[in-house]
Protein backbone atom coordinates (compact mmCIF):
# COMPACT_ATOMS: atom_id res chain seq x y z
CA UNK A 1 0.00 0.00 0.00
CA UNK A 2 1.13 3.58 -0.55
CA UNK A 3 0.48 6.45 1.60
CA UNK A 4 0.79 9.56 -1.16
CA UNK A 5 1.47 12.96 0.10
CA UNK A 6 -0.23 16.07 -1.53
CA UNK A 7 1.39 19.49 -1.86
CA UNK A 8 3.85 19.91 0.90
CA UNK A 9 3.60 16.00 1.68
CA UNK A 10 2.20 13.84 4.90
CA UNK A 11 1.93 14.40 8.31
CA UNK A 12 4.99 12.90 9.85
CA UNK A 13 3.03 11.44 12.36
CA UNK A 14 1.38 9.56 9.73
CA UNK A 15 4.50 8.55 8.44
CA UNK A 16 5.90 7.50 11.99
CA UNK A 17 2.80 5.39 12.83
CA UNK A 18 1.60 3.91 9.16
CA UNK A 19 4.83 3.90 6.67
CA UNK A 20 7.10 0.95 6.98
CA UNK A 21 9.57 2.89 4.36
CA UNK A 22 9.66 6.05 2.53
CA UNK A 23 10.34 5.91 -1.78
CA UNK A 24 11.29 8.11 -3.46
CA UNK A 25 11.50 8.21 -7.44
CA UNK A 26 14.38 11.23 -8.33
CA UNK A 27 15.46 14.27 -7.49
CA UNK A 28 12.64 16.21 -8.62
CA UNK A 29 9.20 17.62 -7.21
CA UNK A 30 5.47 16.84 -7.96
CA UNK A 31 1.93 18.12 -6.20
CA UNK A 32 1.18 14.61 -5.16
CA UNK A 33 2.41 11.25 -4.74
CA UNK A 34 0.13 9.54 -6.80
CA UNK A 35 2.15 9.05 -10.07
CA UNK A 36 4.93 8.27 -8.20
CA UNK A 37 3.09 5.59 -6.77
CA UNK A 38 1.92 4.16 -10.24
CA UNK A 39 5.30 4.68 -11.31
CA UNK A 40 6.47 2.81 -8.33
CA UNK A 41 3.79 -0.38 -9.83
CA UNK A 42 4.33 -0.45 -13.33
CA UNK A 43 7.97 -0.78 -12.53
CA UNK A 44 7.58 -3.53 -9.68
CA UNK A 45 4.63 -5.31 -11.72
CA UNK A 46 6.95 -5.99 -14.88
CA UNK A 47 8.80 -8.22 -12.62
CA UNK A 48 5.67 -10.39 -11.50
CA UNK A 49 5.81 -13.90 -13.70
CA UNK A 50 3.23 -13.49 -17.00
CA UNK A 51 2.52 -9.79 -16.26
CA UNK A 52 3.80 -9.07 -19.79
CA UNK A 53 2.62 -12.46 -21.25
CA UNK A 54 6.42 -13.47 -22.36
CA UNK A 55 9.90 -13.28 -19.67
CA UNK A 56 11.93 -12.87 -22.55
CA UNK A 57 10.54 -9.44 -22.99
CA UNK A 58 12.57 -7.65 -20.44
CA UNK A 59 15.87 -9.55 -21.31
CA UNK A 60 16.56 -6.84 -24.33
CA UNK A 61 14.83 -3.63 -22.76
CA UNK A 62 16.23 -0.63 -21.24
CA UNK A 63 18.51 -1.06 -17.92
CA UNK A 64 18.33 -4.89 -18.54
CA UNK A 65 22.46 -4.84 -18.99
CA UNK A 66 23.43 -1.08 -18.10
CA UNK A 67 22.44 0.12 -21.15
CA UNK A 68 19.47 1.73 -23.10
CA UNK A 69 17.11 -0.14 -25.35
CA UNK A 70 18.12 0.41 -29.29
CA UNK A 71 15.57 2.15 -31.42
CA UNK A 72 12.37 1.28 -32.42
CA UNK A 73 10.43 0.89 -35.78
CA UNK A 74 7.13 -0.26 -37.57
CA UNK A 75 4.91 0.07 -40.30
CA UNK A 76 4.85 1.41 -42.64
CA UNK A 77 8.38 1.09 -43.79
CA UNK A 78 8.89 5.02 -45.37
CA UNK A 79 6.62 7.49 -42.80
CA UNK A 80 7.18 11.39 -44.02
CA UNK A 81 10.27 10.69 -45.58
CA UNK A 82 12.17 8.48 -42.98
CA UNK A 83 12.76 5.15 -43.83
CA UNK A 84 13.10 2.18 -41.77
CA UNK A 85 16.89 1.32 -41.71
CA UNK A 86 17.59 -1.20 -44.76
CA UNK A 87 18.98 -3.58 -42.19
CA UNK A 88 15.98 -4.08 -40.12
CA UNK A 89 14.01 -5.13 -43.47
CA UNK A 90 16.93 -7.53 -44.62
CA UNK A 91 15.80 -10.61 -42.43
CA UNK A 92 19.64 -11.47 -41.64
CA UNK A 93 18.71 -12.13 -37.92
CA UNK A 94 22.17 -11.80 -37.40
CA UNK A 95 23.06 -8.70 -38.52
CA UNK A 96 19.80 -7.16 -36.74
CA UNK A 97 21.32 -7.93 -33.92
CA UNK A 98 24.76 -7.07 -34.02
CA UNK A 99 22.89 -3.87 -35.48
CA UNK A 100 20.23 -3.72 -32.53
CA UNK A 101 23.01 -4.12 -29.82
CA UNK A 102 25.54 -1.67 -31.63
CA UNK A 103 22.68 1.47 -31.75
CA UNK A 104 21.80 0.76 -28.04
CA UNK A 105 25.48 1.58 -26.81
CA UNK A 106 25.26 4.63 -29.20
CA UNK A 107 21.69 5.91 -27.34
CA UNK A 108 23.26 4.90 -24.42
CA UNK A 109 26.68 6.43 -24.85
CA UNK A 110 24.41 10.13 -26.49
CA UNK A 111 22.04 10.12 -23.76
CA UNK A 112 23.30 8.06 -20.23
CA UNK A 113 27.50 8.39 -20.51
CA UNK A 114 26.99 7.42 -16.72
CA UNK A 115 25.60 3.95 -17.56
CA UNK A 116 28.75 3.50 -19.38
CA UNK A 117 31.18 4.59 -16.60
CA UNK A 118 29.02 2.35 -13.97
CA UNK A 119 29.03 -0.82 -16.87
CA UNK A 120 32.46 -0.18 -19.08
CA UNK A 121 31.85 -1.86 -22.56
CA UNK A 122 32.93 -5.68 -22.60
CA UNK A 123 35.75 -6.79 -24.83
CA UNK A 124 32.89 -7.62 -27.34
CA UNK A 125 31.36 -4.68 -27.19
CA UNK A 126 34.51 -2.77 -27.82
CA UNK A 127 35.08 -4.92 -31.06
CA UNK A 128 31.74 -4.09 -32.01
CA UNK A 129 31.69 -0.14 -31.74
CA UNK A 130 35.50 -0.49 -33.43
CA UNK A 131 33.91 -1.87 -36.51
CA UNK A 132 30.15 -2.02 -36.60
CA UNK A 133 28.16 -0.57 -39.15
CA UNK A 134 27.95 3.15 -40.21
CA UNK A 135 25.77 5.20 -37.72
CA UNK A 136 22.79 5.87 -38.83
CA UNK A 137 22.02 9.63 -40.49
CA UNK A 138 19.08 11.83 -38.01
CA UNK A 139 17.33 14.29 -40.17
CA UNK A 140 18.46 17.52 -39.10
CA UNK A 141 15.04 19.68 -37.48
CA UNK A 142 14.65 21.57 -40.49
CA UNK A 143 13.97 18.94 -43.04
CA UNK A 144 11.21 17.32 -40.44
Amino acid sequence: MFICGRYEGLDERIADLFADEVVSIGDYVLAGGEMAAAVIIEAVARLVPGVLGCEASTVEESFSAGRLEYPQWTRPPTFRGLAVPEILLSGNHAQVAKWRRLESLRRTEARRPELLARHPLTADETMLVQGGPTKRRRRPPSEK
